[in-house]
């Protein structure tokens, strides 16, 4: 028996693998940091024996709660990424699983990984719809990739998208991808129509050094990107400088920032209503985007989310806020579970890469309900 973790996006270091009934494992903390939840790595054993894997530090994570109700998933083909039985006791996540081939990955969510980003981002360049726009490089050297699609103009409305801020949050790019399919789809008649007035700016992963580095929420330098947008610098946060510099060449006038939520089984949308310049004309947007998605897919619900911040209380140094309050415009964190969608359970797969790019083409429909009233 054999665990390695030694590939993109790998992350768990390994204490005890003598017997497969008895797995000790640890997964190994976000550089200079102390975040870690992320976890992926790949068994060779025997065919037909249970493994039992026993994460001994999960009690300790930076979400603990999130492992309440919470099934690992796992692949042979790393293409169908199923859930598989799983226990936590407060202390310890306990993942069973019998063998039916010689090797078999597990991950904390499906990953998306560094070469299907490059991927995605080559493709995206083909259409003629679409400007592949460098940014600049991460702090190990990786690619900031900006995707404008649609002609620019001054007078056309600009729709910024940005996603996996927290690299752990891998149903974030799978949701980008769904966006994008939609989008670029020369049949779909709302993406047409939503392209003759409007502009779309998608930065698909905000943190591939994290991505790459098996990291659940920081950069290469332990910087969680989400609280750098009132000051990014270049020495530990240019991903965020490099964006927002963008941001203020183009302006803004809707902003989605796609994220996963580790305790929470719902996809749900945490608005701006605590920045300073938050009116009725915002709060009127706002309404008709949920009103819109509520009414297309079951997966969206409004019930269950964050407290929604007072007048004046928001975290500035949050990317919706921040964006919302310098723009003066609409702005969305959208979560996604790392469960399942307790309102819409599937037992074999939970939360999927699949539903969530579903969910990223659906959201194109609430874009289109408000685009039209984005200046107003």
């Amino acid at each position: 028996m054999f665990i390695t973790a030694q590939f993109d996006s790998g992350n768990i270091e390994v204490i005890d693998a003598t017997n497969e009934d008895a797995i000790e494992l640890q997964i190994r903390k976000d550089h200079q940091s102390d975040f870690y939840q992320w976890f992926h790595f790949k068994l060779y054993g025997e065919v037909g024996a249970e493994h039992v894997m026993r994460i001994t530090n999960a009690g300790d994570s930076a979400y603990p709660d999130g492992w309440k109700d919470y099934s690992a998933v796992a692949s042979y083909d790393r293409e169908t990424w199923f859930r598989v039985p799983t226990s936590f006791d407060g202390k310890t996540l306990t993942i069973r699983h019998t063998l039916e081939q010689e090797s078999v990955y597990f991950a904390y969510f499906t990953p998306y990984s560094y070469e299907r980003h490059q991927d995605l981002i080559q493709s995206a360049q083909q259409s003629s719809l679409v400007e592949h726009v460098w940014l600049g490089a991460t702090l190990d050297g990786r690619d900031m990739n900006l995707l404008v699609i649609g002609e620019p103009s001054d007078a056309k409305r600009k729709i910024w998208v940005t996603a996996r801020q927290h690299p752990g949050e891998s149903m974030a790019e799978w949701f980008i991808e769904g966006l994008l399919g939609r989008l670029l789809d020369d049949e779909d008649g709302a993406a047409r129509k939503l392209l003759q007035d409007t502009v779309f700016y998608v930065v698909p992963n905000m943190n591939p050094d994290g991505s790459v580095r098996g990291h659940l929420r920081t950069n290469a330098v332990g910087t969680n990107l989400n609280r750098e947008w009132q000051e990014p610098s270049l020495e530990r946060s240019p991903e965020v400088y490099y964006v927002l510099q963008a941001m203020q060449e183009t302006g803004v006038d809707l902003y989605l920032d796609i994220h996963g939520d580790e305790n929470l089984p719902y996809n749900f949308l945490a608005g701006c209503e605590g920045v300073p310049c938050y009116d009725a004309s915002h709060a009127k947007l706002a309404q008709r985007f949920k009103d819109t998605l509520l009414a297309i897919t079951p997966e969206f619900q409004v019930e269950h989310g964050y407290e929604v911040d007072g007048p004046g209380e928001a975290n500035l140094t949050v990317a919706s806020n921040a964006v919302a309050e310098r723009f003066n415009c609409l702005a969305f964190t959208l979560e996604m579970p790392f469960k399942d969608n307790a309102n819409l359970p599937d037992e074999d797969f939970g939360w999927s890469a699949n539903r969530s790019a579903q969910l990223g083409a659906d959201v194109l429909s609430a874009v289109y309900a408000v685009a039209n009233n984005l200046r107003d």
